[in-house]
């Protein structure tokens, strides 16, 4: 029996026959997320675990047989940082389901990794609280994936990232101990902030099994806006404008005249009026007054910046048909080729500028780019959409993807708002956080898997 076999039995024996598959349709499928150009590897088998411990006999297996691990939860990330190395072990966190605890009086939640983001939203929306985080692939992205990315979405406005959101964690560490970091306090300052290192950390430092996650009240039901604009400049001020009064709505999302057209077409109706350029959408859950208050002073502001159109609604239903022609983007572009979607951060204020800048990038590569995105947090989405059978396009459009990257560095943002770095941007996190910066990081990565045991070569290689 070769050491291959040998491990692949430990696991068997620890995880039972259905817990173990090493069919090469079946591991392909467990390859790669949604990220194309990111590398792939085959691994040498995937694995199930139903639970924390049979988490730490996969670490504890892999770990003596030096096979290397990657974590993996539904498989909807966009960075490649759930794609498999060559022979190693996948670990698949979706068995791992259960919503463990709801406790409304001090709203908090406790859940395995494997739990659907909507699913939980459910769950709590019945206790009158809510969970914030709300990825666009949030009615079929997992917790654990979400905890791994630091996962954003359309609410990060106002209610943060991921990473605002959690209390605690259990992690699975190299040598199969089991660490738990955090609290289930409101306040508590007690010795290094662990939770917030692992949150992030895409799998490279430990396997997360279970977080306490803090709730807020439910609240009120979202009023909308969208506002059509002749040019992206006008909607960029209009954002400007929005942040400097202070107000704060729930959601405020651009998209530009490629993502509009496309979903028109995908949806079969009109977006935004004729000559629309730039949509601007926003939502308040204020609720009552406060939101009316909220919307009108948001209206206002896209007036005083050029609008063409407003239109408020406080229909629930009109409010989320209006939004998803926002959430539609990426499925629209389906219509052109394939899509290739990226995700820089940039000041608010340099929102214009990015979109600017990313339409000169297509023209001069001669790649369709339509760029949606968060225009509260000034995280946008470029997405490049190209000829999956042409080599040559995607290499146009790989080319013109790393240079929405320099473009967002050299407007004083950051290569990822929330997808993560994964094995897509190793070069570009080296380029923006500088060698001491890296060097840092490896000194973490070493401390605490010093055999380079999860994810080796994903977010940075290692010195």
């Amino acid at each position: 029996m070769t050491g291959n076999e040998a491990l692949v039995q430990v696991l068997r024996n620890a995880l039972g026959k259905d817990g173990v598959r090493t069919d090469p349709d079946v591991t392909a499928s467990y390859s790669r997320d949604m990220m194309p150009l990111a590398p792939v590897g085959r691994p040498l088998a995937v694995v199930f675990p139903a639970d924390t411990e049979q988490v730490r006999a996969v670490v504890r297996a892999c770990a003596a047989a030096g096979v290397p691990i990657v974590p993996r939860g539904a498989g909807s990330g966009l960075s490649g940082a759930a794609n498999a190395i060559d022979g190693c072990v996948v670990l698949v966190t979706t068995r791992m389901n259960e919503i463990l605890e709801i406790d409304p009086d001090n709203r908090l939640a406790v859940v395995e990794p494997g739990v659907v983001n909507l699913d939980l939203r459910g769950a709590v929306e019945k206790h009158g609280l809510f969970y914030p985080p709300d990825p666009s692939s949030y009615d079929w992205c997992t917790i654990g994936g979400n905890l791994s990315t630091n996962a954003g979405g359309l609410c990060c406005v106002k209610y943060g990232v991921t990473t605002d959101s959690v209390l605690g964690l259990e992690v699975v560490l190299a040598d199969g101990s089991l660490l738990k970091t955090g609290r289930r306090t409101v306040k508590g300052v007690a010795g290094y902030d662990l939770t917030k290192l692992f949150v992030g950390s895409e799998g490279t430092l430990g396997v997360i099994t279970k977080a306490v996650l803090a709730l807020r009240p439910l609240p009120q039901a979202p009023a909308t806006l969208v506002a059509a604009f002749g040019n992206t400049a006008d909607a960029g001020t209009a954002v400007t404008r929005i942040v400097r009064e202070g107000v704060v709505p729930s959601l405020m999302e651009i998209m530009d005249s490629v993502s509009i057209k496309a979903v028109e077409q995908h949806l079969r109706t009109e977006v935004g009026p004729p000559g629309c350029e730039a949509l601007l959408l926003c939502q308040s859950d204020s609720g009552g007054e406060a939101a009316r208050r909220e919307l009108e002073a948001i209206e206002q502001a896209c007036k005083a910046s050029g609008a063409d159109m407003t239109y408020v609604t406080e229909d629930l239903a009109e409010g989320q048909m209006l939004l998803t022609a926002r959430r539609a983007v990426l499925t629209a572009l389906e219509v052109y080729g394939a899509w290739l979607t990226d995700d820089v951060c940039v000041p608010r204020t340099a929102i214009t500028d990015l979109i600017a800048g990313c339409a000169e990038i297509g023209a001069r590569r001669q790649v369709k780019i339509a760029v949606c995105g968060h225009a509260g947090d000034g995280n946008m989405h470029p997405t490049l959409v190209y000829d999956p059978n042409s080599a040559e396009e995607f290499e146009r459009a790989r080319i013109a993807f790393d240079e929405i990257l320099e473009l967002g560095l050299s407007l004083g943002g950051t290569v990822t708002g929330e997808h993560g770095v994964g094995k897509i941007k190793r070069e570009w996190l080296a380029k923006e956080i500088g060698p001491v910066g890296l060097a840092v990081h490896r000194s973490i990565k070493a401390a605490l898997d010093p055999g380079n045991l999860f994810n080796p070569g994903s977010m940075f290689g290692v010195a």
